[in-house]
């Protein structure tokens, strides 16, 4: 008997919307294994498809019935299931009539709180499909949808109206009723070249299927390689690159059935435009992809890709090239107005736009970042009067029209509009950095001044949203303070600033019209920050350990705490640095079980001495010395292995020799009191000598030991760039 079938579920639907549509997929096909491995159901895989038009799942090797589960249900105690004559009770004969048995097949249970009366029974499993349809029902409710349709006159909703549902269980299509849609027996292909029902004999046959009768590449991963492949193929024929932004890649890819690629052109006279604005016209505004040139200069083609199989590519090509002019000439009509309106000019039109309701205009905001900014200027040595330039034109480019429309070009306009109005590359560069990093993983500011500005910025940022209590809960964080601490966090230490985050925090704080409410949260988002150093140091591959030892210093400058995990680290990675730890741990215990020093009242008026007073710093300074003289000290590697060395008449004793390396009678290498693999040698002794360069590597060999072996440790030594080797040898006479 098959106890096994292929599993194949198809949600048909109206146009999904392609931002949604990969995370849609994913997550339906997340649940629904969760939900069959819950009822106890295996499976060997499973593979998601995603089209514009459907959701589906296969799921392959599935179990066709739930397995039989002994389940156990527990009754009176033993001391009230039977009365002094040793008959039971009403309680033991109502619990085996529930059981649907005799009194005679109850077992007794021995537990901790006495023994019970119990009835063992059998549960049978369930046939797979008469759970699936309720599991695929619960799983599209739940989805993760921003706006839910209706459609019809039912109360159903779904991101959009459901059309047709196919459910294959091996060979046999389930009639069902989900989401008050009757599942049927069909597929459909594609919309324009297979509008007909499709037959799908067999879920492994459904992928091929579609893709050989209904025009439809339903595997979303082999439909996106394919675009990939399809655009590098036409850029390379034009003897450029495609500029692939990996977002819209994902959107185009959900846009599209059956893919078909081609290159169109626009006017070169559109090229004086700054490049960033023609790429943000091409890829937002029309989904295409851009080509550059070798010098990563674009030139005036884009390449778009279609749904459809056309006799004549020109026409729908021509199509594109209309549509795209008139997109073009706004954006140069754009430029050009704000060319001549100046960036300056719109400072006082920040007044007029609000920031936060809360926290006044962009005007406000603007001043605060000034102030911040001039302060940091005294303290990292920036020029004041570039200080103050940049300053006066930070956030004028968001009333830009080109922003305006793009406003993700916030930033690089106020860069290109800078230049334009005659400002040095300092300024124009760092009012870019302004809004940098964006994202996870984006580049920092280039230059001091940006990147002053930017801490600046993000620092308003927190102190703002704290004071008036919109900060981060759980997932929500709206004004995205998270990423701004991390950008301030990584500006910081990636660029090697030397400032105090608290001072910083206080100088942001001050510059709030109500100081009081904006001074009191600067605890909490010192809290924030570290807690997302945290996290920082986590991605770098830091243990949460080190991280745990250097809070404890209690500093306030973000890069002393970053110079302090990389000691901590390194020093980690020495041999002494277990032993040291251990007797730490020993003090520390000792410490502990001293009863006096719990009881001891220190009177401070009958200290004389200032340094009787706080012998802490004193105590600090001491520790710091040990760490220093361990890690500074040449230390002789034992190697762990007594040899039965030959004997020598010119043996002479070897100085600074800090690297033993021992070879036994049975040809094994020891260094260090560890056996090592002779492919380890040269690592190791890299590691070594790392420690003490002007020591030397000594090789003691057991007088039965091969000289391959010998040499074998001495060309490792030699490529590990130790040069001074010598054998080791008994004196002789």
């Amino acid at each position: 008997m098959v106890k096994k079938q292929d599993l194949l579920i198809e949600i048909g639907t109206e146009e999904l919307p392609p931002k949604s549509l990969k995370n849609l997929a994913i997550t339906f096909s997340e649940q629904m294994s969760l939900a069959l491995k819950k009822e106890g159901l295996d499976f060997s895989e499973k593979n998601w498809y995603a089209t514009p038009r459907r959701l589906s799942l296969l799921i392959t090797n599935l179990d066709i019935t739930q397995k039989d589960k002994e389940h156990q249900r527990r009754g009176p105690s033993l001391s009230a299931a039977y009365d002094k004559n040793g008959n039971p009770t009403k309680a033991t004969l109502g619990f085996a009539k529930s059981c649907g048995a005799e009194v005679k097949e109850l077992k007794e249970l021995e537990t901790e709180k006495g023994i019970w009366l119990v009835f063992n029974t059998i549960l049978k499993g369930k046939n797979t499909d008469e759970l699936i349809p309720d599991l695929i029902e619960k799983i599209l409710v739940q989805l993760p949808i921003a706006k839910r349709m209706r459609w019809g006159n039912q109360n159903v909703e779904f991101v959009r109206p459901i059309k047709w549902i196919l459910i294959l269980f091996g060979n046999k299509t389930l009639n069902c009723k989900i989401m008050g849609i009757e599942s049927g027996a069909y597929s459909y292909g594609h919309r324009y070249h297979h509008p007909d029902v499709l037959k799908i004999g067999k879920p492994s046959e459904y992928s091929a299927t579609l893709k050989n009768k209904g025009c439809v590449v339903a595997d979303y991963n082999e439909r996106l390689s394919l675009i990939k492949s399809q655009i590098a193929s036409i850029a390379k024929d034009k003897k450029g690159n495609v500029i692939i932004d990996p977002e819209l890649l994902d959107e185009v890819t959900s846009l599209v059935e059956w893919p078909i690629s081609f290159v169109g052109s626009f006017d070169p006279k559109f090229l004086e435009l700054p490049k960033e604005v023609l790429i943000a016209v091409m890829q937002d505004n029309q989904k295409y992809f851009p080509i550059v040139n070798n010098k990563d200069e674009l030139m005036p083609l884009f390449i778009c890709v279609s749904n459809i199989k056309s006799k004549n590519y020109e026409l729908i090509k021509k199509g594109n090239e209309r549509v795209i002019r008139p997109r073009l000439s706004d954006a140069a009509f754009f430029w050009e107005w704000d060319l001549k309106y100046g960036l300056k000019n719109h400072r006082e039109s920040l007044k007029k736009v609000i920031y936060q309701k809360d926290l006044g205009t962009l005007y406000d905001k603007a001043e605060r970042i000034a102030k911040t900014l001039s302060s940091m200027a005294k303290e990292i040595d920036i020029d004041t009067s570039s200080a103050k330039k940049v300053a006066e034109l930070c956030l004028c480019d968001l009333l830009t029209k080109i922003v305006t429309e793009f406003p993700k070009l916030q930033g690089t306009m106020g860069r290109h509009y800078a230049k334009a109005d005659g400002e040095n590359d300092d300024i124009a560069i760092a009012l870019e950095g302004l809004y940098q990093p964006r994202f996870a993983g984006d580049k920092l500011p280039k230059t001091l001044l940006g990147q002053s500005l930017s801490i600046s910025e993000k620092i308003d940022n927190l102190i703002g949203i704290f004071s008036i209590g919109k900060a981060p809960t759980g997932d929500k964080d709206p004004f995205a303070l998270r990423r701004s601490a991390i950008g301030i966090l990584r500006i910081i230490i990636e660029c090697k600033i030397d400032i105090d985050l608290k001072n910083l925090l206080s100088i942001a704080a001050s510059n709030f019209p109500d100081k009081n409410q904006s001074l009191n949260c600067i605890d909490d988002v010192y809290t924030f920050l570290m807690e997302r150093l945290r996290y920082y140091y986590r991605d770098e591959g830091f243990s949460t350990d080190v991280f745990e030892s250097v809070l404890v210093i209690n500093t306030s400058k973000p890069l002393d705490f970053h110079y302090r995990m990389v000691a901590v680290a390194e020093f980690r990675k020495l041999i002494e640095a277990r032993s040291l730890a251990s007797a730490n741990k020993r003090i520390s215990n000792l410490l502990k079980k001293s009863g006096e020093i719990d009881s001891v009242e220190i009177k401070d008026n009958l200290l004389i001495e200032e340094a009787e007073i706080n012998l802490t710093p004193m105590l600090d300074v001491v520790f710091i010395m040990l760490i220093f003289f361990i890690v500074t000290a040449s230390f002789v590697k034992e190697s762990g292995l007594d040899v039965n060395r030959p004997d020598a008449p010119t043996a002479v004793k070897k100085e600074n020799a800090n690297i033993l390396v021992a070879i036994g009678a049975n040809n094994e290498i020891w260094i260090n009191r560890r056996r090592i693999d002779p492919r380890a040698v040269r690592p190791n002794i890299e590691r070594l000598h790392a420690e003490n360069p002007e020591g030397s590597v000594v090789i003691q060999a057991d007088k039965k030991a091969f000289h391959e072996t010998v040499v074998t440790v001495m060309d490792a030594a030699r490529q590990a760039g130790v040069y001074n080797v010598s054998i080791a040898a008994e004196q002789g006479e």
